[in-house]
């Protein structure tokens, strides 16, 4: 990797916080907007005074060395609570904040956790949890109230009663010791319940993650980031957080997804990290409003003249669009899917730095990312300084399961010797992902190795490649790609999709109104995507709805059970 960036050397997130706190403690980490519609800012030295306080006071309630879980949105109590647990009390359990409440309590049970750190939703199922008996929940720790009551505790007083224990003298949180290679994190992998397994994590693997991407990624002290990815995915919790406190900048709270394109406005926003969901339908509404202001044939004659200028001269040509996000943008990651290859190519021809990432919450998560001048459209980026990455049982097309060696690898699967040997073999982990490596490093993810549906002739048919085809019809929102054999023969698999569509685009792009009319709208845009590849990855059938496919919180499709919804 050429380039790199000098980064401030850390053995861990409590070393974090102490050499960062030094350097940028007066400088602003959250805005935050508050009821009345003012704007609160809290500064990176309140915010480590306030994980000292926590902590302190958490140690005082007997949890030192406990499992200590956190559930709620992206909010900086959330930070807090993570870090308070994280940097001298115990072993933090982020749990998915789209937990059903029969799933929260197995995975309470499962992770052995004693306290809990809770949004005001949660409280009802927790409350019920904890008079079950079925699990060691003791401590509810709630991130609304501002007041102790009825047996459950306010991260507010908790602060306030640490802040009056270290005026007292009390160093137990503020001296302790972490060990970097110890288990601190426990995260649950995508999943049901009974699937999911538990990622076991260390300072230390976070750590180099951090200095790997700040190393890397153009981002200092003087941005400004909107926190969007889901905090208790690991993605989201070190690109979107942890690495906003590492390099001393500024942190605000996306309201949702509605109000992206508001938000990176009212905030400045200078760098912020997406989904490529997000991303395809920023790029559909912006070619959709050059459709209607009768600029897009204007606009594409430029992409192609500027194509070659630099970011700085595209950025003052393309105004428009730069405005249409705040006018600050200066980078901007995508993860946790492959991005088509078009939008990212449309954001880079419109000045707007669009960088690829890849990684998994078993590595930490960072494996590979572009760069402003580090890209290669399509690709993943290479591998960041710390990770070896290679392929393995490589086909004559140049495809094998990408596996990756380095010092964010996981510890291993809590609990679960036989996973953690089948995904570690030799040091090196299995991401169960094909893809081809360049001649220059950089990676190309071609789809999940479980997902791939194999034909009878022996070829394989990728399905994110293919949705990614489907998903640029115009109407469509997303699609699921599928095999399903014939009747004459089990082995003979024909491949269909079945397409999640927008019916008030649908009527206004093809005038289709019923059933009938918009099934063959879609399917004759289907034939046509047929005849531009082989006969034996062509679509043979279509099934349309219009509910939004299964996910996982990072917009990942759950494929075993979609396709329970159609056979």
């Amino acid at each position: 990797m050429t380039d790199l960036k000098t980064c401030i050397e850390i053995t861990d997130l409590k070393d974090m916080l102490n050499k960062t706190g030094k350097m940028y403690g007066d400088k602003p980490a959250y805005k935050i907007r508050k009821a009345n519609k003012e704007y609160e800012v809290i500064t990176h030295k309140q915010v480590r005074e306030m994980i000292d306080h926590l902590g302190t006071a958490l140690i005082d309630l007997g949890l030192k060395n406990k499992r200590i879980a956190v559930i709620g949105e992206n909010r900086y109590e959330w930070e807090m609570a993570y870090l308070a647990v994280v940097c001298g009390t115990g072993i933090v359990v982020p749990l998915d904040r789209s937990l059903p409440e029969n799933e929260l309590e197995k995975l309470i049970k499962r992770s052995h956790v004693e306290a809990i750190f809770y949004s005001k939703k949660y409280e009802e199922a927790l409350k019920k949890i904890i008079s079950n008996k079925n699990t060691n929940l003791k401590f509810l720790i709630s991130m609304d109230t501002s007041e102790n009551k009825d047996g459950i505790y306010s991260e507010f007083k908790l602060i306030e009663k640490g802040r009056k224990l270290i005026e007292n003298g009390d160093k137990r949180f503020i001296n302790s010791v972490i060990e970097p290679e110890k288990m601190s994190i426990m995260l649950f992998t995508s999943g049901t319940t009974s699937e999911s397994k538990v990622v076991s994590l260390s300072h230390k693997n976070i750590a180099v993650n951090l200095m790997d991407i700040a190393s890397i990624l153009d981002v200092s002290s003087d941005d400004r980031i909107l926190s969007f990815l889901p905090v208790h995915h690991v993605f989201g919790c070190t690109v979107g957080f942890l690495f906003s406190l590492y390099l001393g900048a500024q942190t605000s709270f996306c309201d949702g997804i509605k109000y992206i394109v508001e938000n990176l406005k009212e905030y400045e926003i200078t760098f912020s990290s997406f989904v490529p969901a997000i991303y395809e339908n920023i790029y559909r509404n912006i070619i959709r409003k050059l459709e209607k202001e009768g600029k897009l044939q204007e606009t594409q004659k430029l992409m192609e003249k500027y194509k070659n200028h630099s970011m700085e001269e595209k950025k003052e040509v393309f105004k428009e669009i730069h405005d249409f996000f705040g006018g600050h943008i200066r980078l901007l990651l995508s993860g946790a899917a492959a991005l088509d290859k078009n939008v990212e190519q449309a954001f880079r021809d419109w000045g707007i730095n669009l960088c690829q990432g890849y990684g998994l919450t078993e590595t930490s998560p960072v494996i590979a990312v572009e760069t402003n001048s580090n890209f290669r459209v399509g690709s993943v980026g290479k591998a960041v300084p710390h990770v070896e990455a290679r392929l393995e049982d490589v086909n004559e097309e140049g495809i094998g399961e990408l596996v990756v060696k380095g010092p964010n690898i996981m510890l291993g699967y809590f609990e679960n010797e036989e996973a953690t040997k089948e995904a570690i073999v030799d040091g090196w982990f299995h991401t169960g992902d094909l893809a081809t490596i360049d001649e220059d490093g950089y990676i190309f993810i071609c789809g999940r190795k479980k997902s791939v549906i194999v034909l009878k002739n022996g070829k394989n048919i990728f399905p994110e490649e293919m949705e990614n085809l489907v998903n640029k019809i115009t109407g469509v929102k997303e699609s699921f790609i599928f095999g399903k054999s014939t009747k004459k023969d089990k082995d003979d698999v024909k491949i269909y999709s079945k397409i999640v569509f927008d019916r008030d685009i649908v009527k206004e792009a093809y005038n289709a109104y019923e059933q009938e009319d918009i099934y063959n709208a879609i399917n004759n845009k289907i034939k046509e995507i047929n005849s531009t590849m082989p006969p034996y990855k062509a679509i043979r059938g279509i099934v349309l709805s219009e509910t939004p496919l299964i996910k996982t919180t990072t917009s990942k499709i759950k494929r075993q059970e979609e396709i329970k919804t159609i056979v």
